[in-house]
C-alpha cells in the first residue's frame, strides 16, 4: 500500500487527529495502511495527533510520521502509560488525568479525523466525534479509512439507522470514507474547504458538559 506522491502541504489541515487500534489486527493490510497513512502525513507536512500508544496500529502510524520528518502530539491518560506502552520519540506527549480530558485536548489540537480499523476504543471515538457533529457542535471532518471494508458493518448499521427515521432530516451528518490511503488527505482537505474557521470549534462551557 503506497501513500500520496508529491502531496501539496495543506493549508487548511495542519494536525489530523488518528484512531485506531492499539493492536495490529490480524491482517498486515491494517498495519501497511496505517504506516502509508503517517508517511502522507508527513509529506504532506499534516501533524499527527493520537493517542499517544506505541503498539499496533497506533504506534506504526506514529511511527511513519516520525521516520518521514513529520511531528507527533501524543495524549495519553496517566493510566495507560505503561499499558500501552506511551511512544518515545514524540515531539509532544501530554499525559492527562482522565479519558475525558484525552479526549477533548485531542479534539481541540485537530482539523479533521481518521478512523482506521481498531478496537470498541477506536469506535467510541468514532462515534462521540459523529454525535458532536450530528448536534452542531462542530462542522470538522470526520472521515472512515475503511481498509479492507473494515468499516462496512458500520455503515450498514447507520444505514439501517437511518431507514429506520432513528437518523432522521436535521439530525444527519457527513461522514467521509475513503476504501485507498492515498485517498484519504486529498478527500479531508476537500471538505476542510467547506468549513468555516468558527464551525471549527466547540465553546469551552459546551465541551465542558459533553
Amino acid at each position: 500500500m503506497q501513500g500520496m506522491n508529491s502531496p501539496e502541504k495543506s493549508e487548511k489541515i495542519t494536525k489530523i487527529c488518528v484512531y485506531c487500534g492499539s493492536g495490529p489486527g490480524t491482517d498486515p493490510a491494517f498495519v501497511e495502511a496505517a504506516t502509508a497513512l503517517g508517511t502522507a502525513m508527513a509529506q504532506a507536512g499534516i501533524g499527527l495527533v493520537y493517542g499517544g500508544g506505541g503498539e499496533g496500529m497506533m504506534g506504526a502510524v506514529a511511527r511513519a510520521v516520525l521516520d518521514h520528518g513529520g511531528a507527533v502530539t501524543g495524549i495519553i491518560p496517566e493510566f495507560l502509560t505503561r499499558r500501552e506502552h506511551a511512544l518515545r520519540g514524540a515531539q509532544e506527549m501530554i499525559v492527562t488525568t482522565d479519558m475525558h480530558e484525552r479526549k477533548r485536548l485531542m479534539f481541540e489540537m485537530a482539523d479533521a479525523f481518521v478512523a482506521m480499523p481498531g478496537g470498541v476504543g477506536t469506535l467510541e471515538e468514532l462515534v462521540e466525534q459523529l454525535t458532536w457533529a450530528q448536534l452542531g457542535r462542530h462542522k470538522k471532518p470526520i472521515l472512515i479509512a475503511n481498509i479492507k471494508d473494515f468499516w462496512q458493518p458500520l455503515r450498514a448499521l447507520l444505514d439501517h439507522m437511518t431507514a429506520l427515521s432513528f437518523i432522521r432530516p436535521g439530525m444527519d451528518f457527513e461522514l467521509l470514507s475513503a476504501d485507498r490511503v492515498e485517498d484519504i488527505i486529498p478527500t479531508l482537505q476537500k471538505a476542510a474547504e467547506r468549513v468555516p474557521e468558527t464551525a471549527k470549534t466547540i465553546p469551552t462551557a459546551v465541551a465542558d458538559r459533553l
